[in-house]
């Protein structure tokens, strides 16, 4: 009788110079004895702070995120940038009792985000400042509840076992049978979610970008108009096309009609991944579109731009970029787990889209250097 095969056993993988030395430190680092050492030790004891300070942060990162989230909800940078208070004079406007307003405040007080006076009051520290000039960025705090049910058991959200997620009923519509069909009430939320948001992008791209050398521009996926509102207040000359699902679409003709662009801004409504894109542009812009979605979507929309343009006609993407040191936490940690939470989409690098670029028909891939590259990177392509 022939014995059952046992499991095949892999074949041993040669270890690099690399992955030795990486096991050694290891070894090194993990040792309490290297790990007293290092903390007394004049020349490693900064390097050794540095370290245990990176791993406090990273454990209590949700805290200090919670703390944000409460300053938000309370509206709590824009009563201290009125005037310094004492935690005495806050608890009654926070609806908070005077030894939790203190706890508040020294923890906000901690992270910087406000500051300690003379006499017991707060002040606005520059980072509650510039959250306070910056509203979309509270509303992207506050949207953060949502995130934060989807990840509390973070591995029941990687093996998919927490059924819909929070996030993804957030924008169901997009995922829906016909997302053409959607409800005004169903795009409400995320539509003014992003357009609040939307001033960051739209600053840096405008800052990178000269829009005045195109007569049409057609904007893919463009929400409520935020994005050709800031076109159109710098770039006198083109025309303005918006394409979006009906019902965003026409949140969008109504901001167009506020802002008095009515005359000059075109709105077609319709659902991009499975409908023609308008002709016309000499100029299609995907301003945070592309990394909500998976690669297969994501090529096939690009060869639906590729087919909208007219030869020599450019395409102008903007959004978060994997891909480089300064968007590494960014892309791979936070876009990683939010769009997992939304159900769709990753950031992708300049590389990975210019092989689709590439792909869809385009040609002269190029990057547009931005002023913030956290928040946006930029690249153009031509349809050849």
């Amino acid at each position: 009788m022939v014995p059952a095969a046992g499991p095949v056993a892999e074949p041993a993988r040669p270890v690099s110079l690399a992955d030795r030395l990486a096991g050694w430190r290891n070894r090194l680092v993990a040792s309490p004895r290297f790990q007293r050492f290092a903390a007394s030790f004049p020349l490693t004891r900064p390097i050794a702070q540095r370290q245990s300070q990176a791993l406090f942060d990273l454990c209590a990162g949700f805290v200090y995120a919670q703390v944000l989230q409460a300053c938000i909800q309370l509206d709590l940078f824009r009563i201290l940038n009125e005037a310094p208070r004492s935690a005495a004079e806050l608890a009654p406007r926070l609806s908070l009792t005077e030894a939790a307003t203190e706890r508040l405040l020294g923890a906000a007080a901690a992270l910087d985000l406000v500051e300690r006076r003379s006499g017991g009051r707060y002040g606005l520290a520059m980072l509650g400042a510039a959250l306070l000039g910056n509203p979309g960025v509270g509303a992207m705090i506050a949207h953060h509840r949502l995130l934060y049910d989807d990840l509390a058991d973070p591995l029941a959200l990687l093996r998919g076992e927490n059924g819909p997620t929070a996030l993804s009923g957030y924008w169901a519509y997009a995922t829906a049978e016909r997302p053409a069909a959607a409800p005004p009430a169903d795009v409400a939320a995320y539509s003014a979610l992003m357009a609040q948001s939307q001033h960051f992008v739209a600053d840096d791209i405008l800052a990178a970008y000269d829009f005045s050398q195109h007569r049409r521009i057609l904007d893919v996926g463009g929400g409520e108009g935020a994005f050709l509102c800031r076109v159109a207040a710098q770039a006198a000359a083109p025309a303005l096309m918006l394409f979006d699902l009906p019902a965003v679409a026409e949140r969008a003709r109504l901001r167009f009609a506020a802002e008095g662009l009515s005359l000059r801004a075109e709105v077609a409504g319709g659902d991009m991944h499975r409908e023609s894109l308008p002709g016309g542009a000499d100029l299609a812009t995907l301003v945070r579109v592309l990394h909500d979605h998976d690669d297969a979507a994501v090529r096939a929309l690009l060869r639906r731009v590729r087919a909208a343009l007219a030869p020599g006609g450019t395409l102008l993407i903007a959004e978060p970029m994997a891909g480089s040191p300064a968007t590494r936490r960014m892309a791979e940690a936070y876009f990683a787990f939010y769009l997992l939470a939304m159900g769709s989409g990753r950031a992708r690098s300049p590389a990975e889209l210019t092989v689709f670029l590439r792909e869809a028909g385009f040609s002269d891939i190029r990057s547009l250097r931005t002023r913030r590259p956290l928040l946006t990177g930029g690249l153009t392509a031509r349809a050849a």
